[in-house]
């Protein structure tokens, strides 16, 4: 079993996305379900750092929406209370 170092793999991935995977793997000599793993790796890590990078914006956005929904539910339970004030006064 061959083992390629990660700068090769790099230029190898590389040229066949320029060229594509099947005339990449037969210029480097590589196998051409060896080349197409590293691909489906590095897109799959390349996902993996986008939806990373997404939950922290969700994250901070949740915060924010969580923040207000507290400030909905005091707000409401200030009509509720007045309106149980009024109420409880026109009963009298």
């Amino acid at each position: 079993m061959t083992r390629y170092n990660k700068e090769f793999k790099e230029q190898a991935m590389k040229l066949s996305d320029e060229i594509g995977i099947k005339r990449a793997s037969e210029q480097l000599g590589i196998v051409y379900c060896t080349l197409a793993d590293w691909r489906k790796s590095r897109n799959r890590k390349n996902k993996a750092d986008v939806t990373t990078n997404d939950t922290a914006v969700l994250t901070e956005r949740e915060k924010q929406m969580m923040k207000e929904m507290q400030e909905l539910r005091e707000s409401n339970q200030i009509l509720k209370d007045a309106l149980y004030f009024f109420a409880k006064d026109r009963k009298k």
